[in-house]
């Protein structure tokens, strides 16, 4: 397998979850600041223009990073990357889709591509300010979530690959997180698959 990714984007959850996996798998850096992600030898692999991306043994492509998460987790059950029982499949769903679709997509999207949202650059303030307060708002949603648990959702999973790269998003603003999110954070950057990953992408 080779995952697509990009330094310290959402795609270092999945390159977290390959680390834990064990198997053998390469990377290619693709930079989002340079705008690689819009070249044409990689919109010829993925042309949503995204990372994560991962090219499978059969040479498939998957991405968005629910997606690839569920494939690596029920393809390498020995893992244990996918959570025991239905309420617990369903609050790491919940957990991922609330991370990607809100606090990510709608948060972190306008507090750093505010002209996706506001072609004016006399609103681009009011955008960040809106895209800052959701980001909040569901990091506080999830602290409460993570009281008295060391994971997400019992032992580690998939959730907490999702859960991983807001936090270090935050703890990259130089900003605190909410007392569980910090406890979280540390757990997860004890993980010697976490510690490699960040090594590999340079931030160790």
């Amino acid at each position: 397998m080779k995952l697509f990714y990009s330094p310290g984007a959402c795609s270092i959850g999945i390159h977290i979850l390959l680390e834990e996996i064990g198997a053998p798998f390469e990377i290619e850096k693709i930079s989002l600041r340079d705008g690689a992600h819009f070249q044409p030898a990689f919109t010829a692999v993925n042309p949503k223009s995204k990372v994560p991306t991962l090219v499978r043994d059969d040479g498939s492509v998957l991405t968005e990073f629910p997606a690839i998460a569920y494939y690596l987790a029920q393809t390498n059950p020995a893992a244990k990357l996918w959570p025991e029982g239905v309420e617990a499949q369903a609050r790491a769903l919940e957990i991922i889709d609330y991370i990607v679709a809100t606090i990510h997509m709608q948060g972190f999207s306008r507090m750093f591509a505010p002209a996706k949202f506001a072609p004016s650059d006399a609103d681009h303030d009011k955008v960040k300010k809106r895209g800052l307060e959701i980001f909040e708002a569901g990091l506080s949603t999830l602290d409460q979530a993570l009281a008295g648990k060391e994971y997400a959702v019992g032992p580690f999973s998939i959730a907490d690959a999702a859960l991983f790269y807001i936090e270090f998003w935050r703890m990259g603003g130089k900003l605190p997180l909410p007392a569980n999110l910090a406890g979280h954070y540390a757990r997860m950057l004890a993980r010697p698959a976490v510690a490699r990953v960040l090594q590999k992408e340079g931030f160790a």
